[in-house]
């Protein structure tokens, strides 16, 4: 197994000097990738866990200025973020018919203009905690789509390199297998940087796909919570944000 192993670091070190860059670069590849994958995996644990411990709270029986207060305890959650964002539009709403003299209460605004207001800011929300679920996503992407071709031009320098042995006159088989050597060293790093990234890529946009959906769940129970609060108990909401 050393033995194998040897012949491996000399083929490296004895490659050309294309064929060396090209394995470099797909050792800078490979170790980036598993940065982005560790530090996705950790952001996403941290996300998780707490859209967890969050949704438990929300499902309490706090009113809605409380379950504003337990947002800051969460602030890794995606629906916390949503809630946030939610609720400071509700103040903004509830300061401006403080502001209008016209008389009418929060309950009177939302039964006369809807929610589409609260609904745009789960939305806002909702592309703000997205915009973090999918940071450097890409890139896993990009280096397991890239991965394989800049190995196979490492593959293709290095059989180019052998048939330049065979046309300088060496026929044998000694004269050749350096650069197959080369040419399968680079398709199999490729590969090797290559699989891991398009591998995590997959798991990591499914269980974005579940958080996306858990998302638009807490929006549909937001929207009720706030019927329920306002239009129906004609709860009230503080209308400057120092007030909460």
């Amino acid at each position: 197994m050393s033995g194998t192993e040897m012949n491996l670091l000399v083929i490296i070190w004895e490659s050309g000097f294309v064929v060396k860059m090209v394995l470099l670069l797909l050792v800078a590849m490979s170790v980036f990738s598993w940065t982005i994958i560790i530090q996705k995996n950790k952001v996403l644990k941290a996300v998780e866990a707490d859209d967890l411990k969050f949704a438990e709270k929300f499902s309490s029986n706090l009113g809605l200025v409380e379950i504003y207060h337990v947002t800051k305890d969460y602030p890794e959650s995606t629906m916390s973020q949503m809630y946030q964002t939610g609720f400071e539009e509700l103040q903004k709403i509830t300061k401006k018919i403080g502001t209008s003299k016209s008389g009418i209460t929060l309950a009177d605004y939302f039964s006369k203009y809807g929610l589409e207001p609260l609904e745009r800011a789960l939305k806002k929300g909702a592309v703000l905690s997205n915009q973090k679920l999918n940071k450097l996503i890409t890139m896993l992407a990009t280096i397991g789509t890239l991965a394989p071709f800049v190995g196979l031009f490492g593959t293709v320098w290095g059989i180019i390199n052998s048939f330049t042995g065979l046309a300088s006159g060496g026929g044998s088989i000694e004269s050749v297998a350096p650069g197959i050597a080369e040419a399968l060293v680079a398709t199999a790093i490729g590969l090797a940087a290559a699989i891991p990234a398009v591998w995590f890529f997959n798991i990591f946009n499914n269980r974005i796909g579940k958080i996306n959906s858990q998302m638009e769940a807490f929006a549909e129970d937001y929207l009720n919570l706030i019927a329920r609060s306002i239009l129906i108990s004609k709860e009230s909401i503080p209308g400057d944000n120092n007030g909460v």
